[in-house]
């Protein structure tokens, strides 16, 4: 698709829409009840804010507390994908959110919570839907279930889907196809495609032809159960009045240090979503943050420095980036990231003299949970000849074998999302 038809309809879809955010008190947020114990919706769907207690052996810090969203809801998000004149072409969503950087994103063909596409706002239908409710199997290309933020959600799962259709359907107005040529072009722009979108692109990565691993699925396998079995994390669900280091109040939550993130209150307005007003609580990040691979060429076939991950919200470890921290600007202070990734971050991603930036933009979390929640995402490419120290926390990957785990829903999102920034070009 040429840059000017895109263009002009995007213009077009930003005229038409009417979508206002106002920060609220969290005590005056309506039809969601706040107690001592959390914040939940009057229906009892949707999410809850609620305390937990973590306690690690994994992280510098080995107890804290502090606020998490509790969404026990599968979402969908979903994508559509049709051959057009010889290229595969996919269906994407002009969508806001209350969150979004700049209200409007490239969104996936679905992007619903069960809450959602059962209606329980009482609002419209989600378009599109029964294509990935009652799917033909023969038409399935990717069906992967994928985990979100660790850090901020308890135990919330998507299921990442791309569905093939061979046949013409309505086109709604807020709604385009988009070729691969325009979703590399989209993918170099800051804030525009949104994290559901590349997520599921991470799960739809071509495999390469030559690809010489330099360690075996053998040698990763052992070496991310023997750090399973040396960590843990433990979580328990606790009153968010008792939270330590966190002030609870009737207008928000925050950290008394001013670090971390907030939640607040939102009144929202639209005239292009399900329901035209609601409100609600949302999670304020205070810093934008950094995640980061730094990758070389090993036997000619690129490979990723992958970080073995724990996190309060989510059921087993992951496999992350090489470097995450969700405060860029302060990182080298932050006691929840390891000496050696200070080093790394200080090295190749601050100074970047050690290696060529291949990647490195800024994408959004996503907004419906998240105010204008950003994090640079990057990758270091290193020469060949370089000597890289690695703790016992780290292992190289070929691009296939960070596949494989990605489809075997090992990667967390935040290694996912950097990934699929610098390989959309060879989505299926």
């Amino acid at each position: 698709m040429k840059n000017k038809i895109f263009n002009t309809w995007f213009i077009k879809q930003k005229k038409k829409i009417s979508f206002f955010v106002k920060k609220k008190d969290l005590s005056k947020v309506k039809k969601w009840r706040i107690t001592n114990e959390n914040i939940a919706h009057d229906t009892k769907k949707f999410f809850k804010i609620v305390g937990v207690k973590v306690k690690t052996n994994f992280y510098k810090k080995r107890v804290w507390e502090q606020p998490i969203i509790l969404q026990k809801e599968r979402g969908i998000l979903g994508i559509l994908r049709r051959k057009n004149n010889g290229k595969y072409e996919y269906l994407i969503q002009a969508k806001v959110e209350p969150g979004n950087i700049n209200k409007l994103q490239l969104s996936p063909t679905v992007q619903a919570t069960k809450s959602n596409y059962n209606r329980v706002h009482k609002g419209k239908k989600v378009e599109y839907l029964n294509f990935f409710r009652n799917k033909n199997k023969k038409l399935i290309l990717i069906n992967s279930h994928q985990s979100e933020q660790g850090g901020k959600f308890l135990f919330k799962y998507n299921n990442n889907i791309i569905v093939n259709i061979n046949k013409k359907i309505k086109l709604f107005e807020n709604y385009i196809w988009l070729d691969k040529n325009s979703l590399i072009k989209l993918i170099n722009k800051n804030n525009l495609l949104n994290m559901d979108t590349i997520s599921v692109f991470s799960c739809a990565i071509k495999k390469n032809a030559h690809d010489i691993p330099e360690n075996s699925f053998k040698k990763i396998l052992i070496w991310y159960k023997n750090l399973k079995k040396k960590y843990y994390i433990k979580v328990k669900i606790i009153s968010l009045l008792k939270i330590k280091d966190w002030k609870y109040n009737k207008v928000k939550i925050f950290n008394i240090k001013k670090k971390y993130f907030s939640v607040i209150g939102l009144q929202v307005f639209s005239n292009s979503r399900e329901v035209t007003q609601w409100e609600q609580p949302i999670v304020q990040e205070e810093n934008i943050g950094l995640s980061g691979f730094i990758i070389k060429k090993i036997n000619n076939t690129y490979h990723y420095l992958v970080s073995f991950s724990v996190k309060p919200g989510l059921k087993n470890p992951t496999m992350g980036c090489t470097v995450r921290t969700s405060n860029l600007k302060n990182c080298l202070n932050d006691d929840n990231i390891t000496n050696i990734e200070k080093i790394y971050i200080k090295k190749y991603f601050l100074h970047k003299s050690c290696g060529k930036v291949r990647y490195n933009k800024i994408q959004s979390d996503e907004g419906g949970r998240f105010f204008k929640s950003q994090s640079k995402n990057v990758i270091i490419e290193v020469p060949q000849n370089k000597k890289i120290k690695i703790s016992k926390n780290y292992v190289w990957m070929s691009h296939n074998q960070v596949l494989h785990f990605i489809k075997k829903g090992i990667f967390n999102i935040e290694a996912r999302i950097p990934f699929a920034c610098f390989n959309i070009k060879n989505i299926l």
